[in-house]
């Protein structure tokens, strides 16, 4: 398959900027697979779509604040020396890094997307406030880096500086990040994106984007899916480089994406388990479940690429947000719709002007 038959024209004006005031305000676009067919209803109908024997999949990872603000220290590590003109610019010159994944058994080694990125090269310093310092260490195929964090941190008493806390670190992270906003956000997060870019039910803390699909949810709604007698099961898939990333490959089956650690609890997996339909709550609830329903692992790193023809073992019907063209998140909808019922759907939502991706509208297949 070609990628390019993944495309669609959106008009920019229909990518939501900001959240909505009510989570659950949202328009939503029901695709019925079997009857090749959709209707124009609103979020607040979802429970209706539920009953006995379904199971509502969660993604409870919590977004933190991997946007990172600095200034660089140095090139390649070389002091400047105080006459130099070039020392003012190095030390003035901010840096942006934007935490991707922790990669080393500390905490203290993170894979990160750095700009400006020709500048940073092995061996850059960047400071941050606080006395929080990284160091970029290597590069990786894309233009990553990974970059290693030093400094005075939330150290417990008599732990050397080597052994500083993971858990202090973040601390670190909540104290001078900024909230991740997707680049096609054309504005600064501010401070109400704290909450809004984040669900409900957001538990455990590693994510670098926000499950977005579970933005919509509140307390009332979750008791309403309950009260239509569906279980509801949390599973765990921090969303790192793999969402964000293009395809690099026109061959839709020569494409690869990068790993993310991913959870079911045993509860969770007995309740998907006995279920008579597996609902899943966007894109990384269904490669939770495909994964491990697959490999026969609930707990590790998944790489699961899903696109057309690429059966699925465990998860019937999905609720999700609209996805951007030409990505693996467009293909995983694709695989469970069909491409041109989904493509046909998304032309539908252009037209009665949905608002599109992460603030956006949503879209239950059925």
């Amino acid at each position: 398959m070609d990628l390019a038959g993944f495309d669609y024209h959106l008009p920019e004006a229909l990518i939501a900027q900001e959240a909505l005031a009510d989570r659950a305000g949202a328009r939503m676009l029901v695709v019925y697979r079997e009857q090749g067919r959709w209707e124009d209803r609103t979020f607040r109908e979802f429970p209706g779509f539920l009953g006995v024997g379904d199971c509502l999949v969660l993604n409870d990872s919590r977004v933190f604040p991997a946007r990172l603000f600095g200034r660089r220290a140095g090139v390649a590590s070389l002091p400047i020396g105080t006459h130099n003109p070039k020392r003012l610019e190095n030390l003035s010159g901010q840096v942006e890094v934007f935490l991707l994944r922790p990669v080393s058994a500390d905490g203290r080694d993170w894979e990160a997307l750095v700009r400006p990125g020709r500048k940073m090269r092995v061996g850059e310093r960047v400071i941050f406030e606080g006395g929080l310092e990284a160091e970029i260490v290597a590069r990786g195929e894309f233009g990553e880096r990974t970059v290693r964090f030093r400094g005075e941190w939330a150290k417990p008493p008599g732990l050397s500086a080597a052994g500083l806390s993971a858990a202090g670190l973040f601390e670190r992270f909540e104290q001078i990040g900024h909230v991740p906003l997707p680049p096609y956000i054309k504005r600064s997060d501010e401070a109400r994106d704290r909450e809004r870019y984040q669900t409900v039910f957001a538990r455990e803390r590693g994510s670098v984007a926000a499950p977005t699909a579970g933005l919509h949810f509140t307390g009332e709604v979750l008791d309403a899916c309950r009260a239509r007698g569906a279980e509801v099961a949390c599973v765990t898939l921090h969303v790192g480089l793999g969402t964000f990333q293009p395809l690099h490959e026109e061959q839709v089956e020569n494409a690869t994406l990068h790993a993310e650690r991913y959870n079911i609890p045993e509860e969770s997996a007995a309740k998907i388990r006995s279920a008579r339909r597996v609902v899943a709550v966007g894109t990384t609830s269904v490669r939770t479940v495909e994964s491990a329903w697959r490999d026969g692992v609930l707990s590790g790193e998944t790489d699961i690429f899903i696109y057309p023809g690429i059966p699925f073992r465990r998860v019937g019907a999905m609720l999700t947000n609209f996805h951007l063209p030409r990505t693996s998140l467009l293909l995983l909808v694709c695989a469970l719709a069909g491409k041109e019922l989904t493509l046909a759907a998304y032309r539908h939502a252009v037209e009665r002007e949905y608002r599109f991706y992460s603030y956006g509208d949503c879209m239950l297949i059925v």
